[in-house]
């Protein structure tokens, strides 16, 4: 199935989106890339999403990734008397480690990591932002903290401290046992949560050995802090705004987007853009126009995917919502000022044979207005390459590893087609020849520029360009 936009959608699933038809009709909608969210899903629900995906995979001929979030550290408040209590801006409010029920004065915090971490002046945030404390003293048993912002505090709600450099790791025991489950699923993607250093990706890495592929999610004032050494030990990044808008400023946000963004498109890493893109259609079968302009800011910032959360995984739309987002990336994407626009953010290659290929396979292909450009890619790295340079024409990565196809379906551009290595150049390119007019990127008479590596199929060695015609006889024995 040919996309007709580059950049590439992905869906959550969730009740509103778990049975088999409807997973269908997302992917037909728009739906490169199926995230299963395990702060809402058991390892059986996983097992029973990955079995539809690969389904619909195996029926549409086209490679599909799966992102499995992990759910990360989740800090909440103890239970209130009456299951809730009213914080006056203004009062002294504590924390402590005494279990009975909490009142107006105080609640249980069942987290001695924070009463260790949590220094005087550092901010409280309690259900998602709508209450905001400051600490005033604080011992190993005792947080004492102003109101400075008041409301209903509710039994069980989260508490964020921007401020404070927590001292544990990324990963609960469910997440390890979640990411085990995913791994042995052939999950593609891992979404990584609360990060706060770059150790933290670290030590994912070191479960994951490399069998599946980690999107860390930037959420963290402090993963703000190291975003540098965070994303050179990630394989991409997720810029999670509805977290990281709870713990900052709200005007901070959107040149944090810009900033993460523009990172990861100078490492060639792959970057998504969540949260709240068009978060009236949980309720409403259109988006605002705010909302609309939202999501296409992130195509012109040439993000690689936006993400849907709630929209599609509990709203009442979740089909439509994918429509709408689909109509958006490709208007926005014939736009006369998007190739500008994405062009002037291109950063030079870097000292490489590989990169510098890659780079004069897009020159080439601009100057000679070439149909398409078709990567012969292994590991992924030739199309990582490929997509880094932002070319104006179709990106084809022709593949043998069913993984590599599934992981590059989040990348920008990358047409993803599963084929066996070529036995010869002659081989190479007529099958880029054949697969390129078969998938509908280009017709008899055209040309395209095809990048591999000689030998064939030896990974990571790309030193290869070629220009070739798309004749007729590329076409039979379709």
């Amino acid at each position: 199935m040919k996309r007709n936009r580059r950049v590439k959608i992905i869906a959550t699933l969730g009740p509103s989106s778990s049975d088999p038809d409807t997973i269908r009709r997302l992917f037909e909608a728009g739906a490169d890339v199926f995230r299963i969210n395990m702060s809402h899903a058991s390892p059986e629900k996983a097992t029973e999403l990955h079995r539809i995906i690969r389904k619909i995979e195996a029926d549409a001929g086209r490679p599909i990734g799966i992102l499995v979030d992990l759910q990360g550290p989740k800090l909440r408040v103890g239970e209130f008397a009456r299951d809730s209590a009213e914080l006056k801006e203004g009062s002294t409010f504590h924390f402590d480690k005494n279990e009975d029920s909490g009142s107006a004065l105080r609640v249980y915090l069942p987290h001695p990591e924070i009463f260790e971490a949590v220094e005087p002046g550092h901010a409280l945030i309690l259900d998602d932002g709508k209450l905001r404390l400051k600490v005033l003293e604080a011992s190993a048993d005792l947080i004492t903290a102003e109101v400075i912002v008041g409301g209903p505090l509710a039994s069980r709600k989260g508490i964020s401290l921007p401020d404070t450099v927590l001292p544990f790791g990324a990963m609960t025991e469910k997440d390890r046992r979640d990411l085990e489950h995913a791994i042995n699923l052939g999950a593609d993607w891992i979404g990584l949560s609360f990060v706060q250093r770059a150790d933290d990706v670290a030590e994912a890495r070191k479960l994951t050995r490399g069998r599946v592929s980690i999107i860390t999610k930037i959420e963290k004032p402090a993963a703000m802090e190291h975003l540098d050494a965070i994303l050179e030990l990630s394989d991409a990044l997720m810029v999670a705004r509805g977290d990281l808008g709870v713990e900052m400023p709200l005007e901070k946000v959107p040149g944090l987007q810009k900033r993460i963004t523009r990172a990861c498109r100078n490492a060639g890493k792959p970057v998504v853009i969540a949260t709240q893109m068009l978060e009236s259609m949980i309720l409403a079968p259109v988006p605002t126009r705010a909302e609309v302009s939202d999501v296409a800011t992130a195509v012109f910032d040439g993000a690689d995917a936006i993400m849907l959360s709630a929209e599609s995984a509990a709203g009442e739309f979740p089909t439509e919502a994918v429509e709408t987002m689909d109509k958006i990336a490709i208007e926005v994407e014939q736009d006369a000022n998007y190739e500008t626009i994405v062009r002037a953010q291109v950063t030079e290659p870097e000292a490489t044979g590989a990169d510098a290929i890659s780079a004069a396979a897009r020159t080439v292909a601009g100057t000679l207005n070439l149909a398409a450009i078709v990567c012969y890619t292994g590991s992924g790295s030739t199309g990582l390459r490929a997509a880094r340079e932002r070319p104006r024409q179709p990106i084809l990565a022709l593949t043998p590893i069913a993984a590599t196809g599934r992981r590059l379906a989040l990348v920008w551009g990358l047409h993803c087609v599963l084929t066996s290595d070529a036995e010869d150049l002659d081989e190479m390119v007529e099958k880029a020849c054949r697969i390129t007019y078969r998938e509908g990127f280009a017709k008899p008479g055209q040309r395209i520029i095809i990048s591999a590596g000689v030998p064939l199929g030896t990974p990571g060695a790309t030193n290869m360009l070629r220009v070739a015609f798309v004749g007729d006889t590329d076409t039979e024995n379709l």
